[in-house]
Order: C-alpha cells, then sequence, then structure tokens
C-alpha cells in the first residue's frame, strides 16, 4: 500500500473516531439537577399539631429513568411493615398519609446529590417519620447510579465474583479503624454492646467507598448515622475494575 492510501486510511480512521466521540454523552459533565420542595398540612387543618409531609427531592431531566429510581427508594422508606403495599408515587404517599395520620404526626423525605463523578450520580436518600414523641424514626439510604448502564448498581454488580466476603473484611476492618479513631475500643462494654454489623447502604464515592448505618445499628442513636470508608486501595482484586475512580 502507498504512503498515500496509508494517510487516507489513517485519516478516515481518525475522523470517524473524532465523529464517534462527538456522538457519546459526556460523562464527564455533571447532570442537570432540578429541586423540588413542598410541605403540606392536612386539608382543612390549622396549628402546630397538624400532619404534614414535607418533600425535597431532586430531578434530572435527562435521565427520567434515574427520577423513577429515586421515587421508588424514596417510597420504601416510608414503609412501617415489610409487607406493607407501596403507593404509586410520592403525591399517592402524601395524599394517603395526610388522610390517615393522627396529629403531631409527619413525614419528612429528601434526596439530594451526595457526588457525581466517573459517570456515577451518588445519591443519598433521608427519611424522618415524627409520631408526636421526644424521637422519631429515621433512614438513610443511597443510589450508585450509573449513567453509562442506566441502572442502579447494587453490591453484586459492584463487586468481583466471589468477592462479597472479602469485601466484608475489609469492611470490619473500617469499623475497627473508626472504634480506634472515637477511642471507643477503650470501652469494653460499647465494644460488646455494639458489633460490627453489615449494611444495605454502600455509596462508591469518590475518595473511598462509603458505608452508612441507620441509628442503633452499631451504635446507640445519640451518635447517629454512623459512616465508614473503605479506601479503594483496600479493594483492588475485590470492587470491578471500572469502578474506580479515575484518580485511583
Amino acid at each position: 500500500m502507498s504512503l498515500a492510501k496509508i494517510a487516507s486510511v489513517a485519516c478516515i480512521a481518525l475522523t470517524l473516531g473524532a465523529c464517534q466521540s462527538l456522538f457519546q454523552p459526556s460523562y464527564t459533565t455533571p447532570l442537570e439537577i432540578k429541586r423540588e420542595k413542598s410541605e403540606q398540612l392536612k386539608s382543612g387543618c390549622s396549628g402546630n399539631d397538624c400532619p404534614l409531609v414535607n418533600l425535597d427531592t431532586v430531578h434530572f431531566p435527562a435521565e427520567p429513568q434515574l427520577d423513577a429510581i429515586v421515587e421508588k427508594r424514596l417510597l420504601q422508606m416510608t414503609r412501617t411493615r415489610p409487607d406493607a403495599v407501596l403507593p404509586a408515587s410520592l403525591s399517592a404517599y402524601r395524599e394517603q398519609f395526610l388522610q390517615s395520620a393522627p396529629d403531631r404526626h409527619g413525614m419528612y423525605l429528601q434526596s439530594k446529590v451526595r457526588e457525581q463523578h466517573d459517570g456515577l450520580v451518588i445519591i443519598e436518600l433521608a427519611s424522618y417519620l415524627d409520631t408526636g414523641g421526644a424521637n422519631g424514626t429515621p433512614g438513610r439510604g443511597f443510589v450508585n447510579y450509573s449513567r453509562q448502564q442506566h441502572k442502579a448498581l447494587n453490591l453484586t454488580d459492584m463487586l468481583l465474583p466471589g468477592q462479597e466476603e472479602t469485601f466484608w473484611k475489609a469492611a470490619r476492618v473500617a469499623h475497627n479503624n473508626w472504634l480506634i479513631n472515637t477511642h471507643l475500643d477503650r470501652e469494653a462494654e460499647f465494644v460488646k454492646t455494639w458489633p460490627f454489623q453489615k449494611t444495605p447502604n454502600v455509596a462508591l464515592t469518590q475518595n473511598a467507598v462509603t458505608l452508612k448505618y441507620d441509628v442503633t445499628t452499631i451504635a446507640p442513636s445519640v451518635l447517629g448515622h454512623i459512616e465508614l470508608q473503605i479506601p479503594y486501595d483496600r479493594l483492588k482484586g475485590v470492587l470491578k475494575p471500572e469502578l474506580f475512580p479515575g484518580d485511583h
């Protein structure tokens, strides 16, 4: 093949590559976010004891399927029984709650973007059921959304096959480090009463994998929602390589 033909083929390949990149979405550009806030009281009620529903949620115009995932996860956090049927939407839940809730009851639901990096959108979810007493019922959760796969990743999606036990061993190390850093390892009764537990709340945050715990899981409620961090270096051969942030 002549040099002229080789040069022509190379130019065509470069041109096709450039065109292909033009039509692929840029995952380095964060998704557009729209925030929606509302608070509604029970119809016809006035005063400080009225039942209420407070919603503070985010929407993603370019990823409507992510909106649906977030809404479903928030609805799951409203369950007071494992077998409770989920309402069709947050609007339907609000209507049902306000019709049936006694005075001094309220539900607070929030979703917020914690991070966007490497084609992932990390959303933190929060719920709080106020039943009028000194302490309500708080909840937390995460959505790890892959823009490339257009799906929320669960732990199985994140890990290489057969590595779940190794992952939780790394989590135990993170828990032990937390005990040492907070000096709670010196409290024998605390260590005995509040042993390590697994959590469904795992987030692929940029600096480390984050585990978040509901209150009274690994510590008393006064300490709030505990977070543990597993450095990415400890998860080589455990976490799927494509899920490591670009700077790790």
